[in-house]
């Protein structure tokens, strides 16, 4: 709906939000938005608010006016969240097609906050700008890539990355260049509640039809690998230094190893699986189980990639 919210809802840390101490929007506001259908495991609570803005005025616009108490985050396409069954309280904040713009101009790629990897690289290919055909292989959205330094097939976002511009949480606008962000690997220092809405990302010349081959090279190496046609959350953990994880998931003998409807995938044991009505607890348990193996079997500590938010749900209740 657009305007104001009809109703206040009681999200999963137990404060009402009315919709009267909400700003006006343009855009969409809807209260105890279901958020497993927008996330890749397809299992999770809801957000007691989504905010899908018009346009970033619109954005700004309900930050800066929104109550500092309110929690924000953002959401792109899930693609390697895991959403706690319990919900998510506050404003999640989802960008549209407003949002999803990519354009070249020499070897330079100018992209809105919301557009797809699939999109960026395939921009980039027909305007002859090479370097970024890594993107094509990460299922998500350049302000997830920006957060989270996203990276596959030898290439990240810290190495193409010019500057973004970002939306903080008390709605000013700001550019951040890549030195600001203090990157490493799979993790930035991107403001808590700050939203990405574009960045420019520098390639290097090339020809459009090497650019496809190897963007078809590696959906080919996915392909074969990785378990794509799953409902899963793309890469569970980092890779430890000097070790690769899939490889110490599969010595501590998880391969296939299940709780309830969550698997272990038996393709790329970096993967875990909805292998049917999976809660987003069974999918988080199973990692931690996971983790507990492979700690006891070579006393490594796998770290959580993919983000958990939200809470579980109290005890006794689904």
């Amino acid at each position: 709906m657009g305007g104001r919210a009809c109703r206040g809802y009681q999200g999963a840390e137990g404060r009402v939000i009315e919709a009267a101490s909400l700003p006006s929007v343009r855009g969409k506001l809807t209260p105890n938005a279901p958020l497993a259908p927008l996330v890749w495991f397809k299992a999770g609570g809801h957000a007691q608010w989504l905010f899908e803005p018009k346009d970033l005025a619109d954005l700004q616009d309900f930050l800066a006016a929104l109550d500092p108490q309110v929690p924000v985050m953002a959401l792109g396409l899930g693609s390697n969240m895991i959403v706690r069954d319990g919900g998510v309280a506050g404003v999640v904040i989802r960008l549209g097609k407003a949002f999803a713009k990519v354009a070249a101009d020499g070897v330079t790629l100018a992209c809105g906050g919301g557009a797809s990897g699939i999109l960026v690289s395939s921009t980039a290919r027909d305007a002859g700008v090479a370097g970024v055909e890594f993107l094509r292989s990460i299922p998500g959205t350049v302000g997830g890539f920006v957060r989270m330094n996203g990276g596959a097939y030898g290439g990240e976002v810290a190495d193409i990355l010019i500057d973004c511009d970002v939306v903080l949480r008390d709605g000013s606008l700001v550019t951040l260049a890549n030195a600001d962000l203090g990157y490493t690997y799979r993790h930035s220092e991107l403001p808590e509640g700050a939203v990405v809405v574009s960045a420019r990302f520098e390639g290097r010349p090339g020809e459009p039809e090497a650019i496809q081959a190897e963007m078809d090279r590696i959906s080919a190496a996915r392909e074969a690998s990785q378990p794509l046609r799953s409902k899963t959350g793309g890469s569970t953990f980092k890779n430890p230094d000097g070790h690769k994880a899939w490889q110490l998931v599969d010595e501590a003998g998880c391969r296939g190893l299940a709780i309830g409807g969550a698997q272990v995938s038996e393709k790329h044991t970096n993967f875990l699986l909805n292998t049917g009505e999976a809660t987003s607890t069974q999918i988080e348990d199973l990692g931690e189980e996971v983790r507990r193996r492979v700690k006891a079997r070579s006393g490594v500590d796998l770290e959580w990639e993919i983000q958990r938010v939200g809470r579980k749900p109290e005890a006794g209740r689904p």
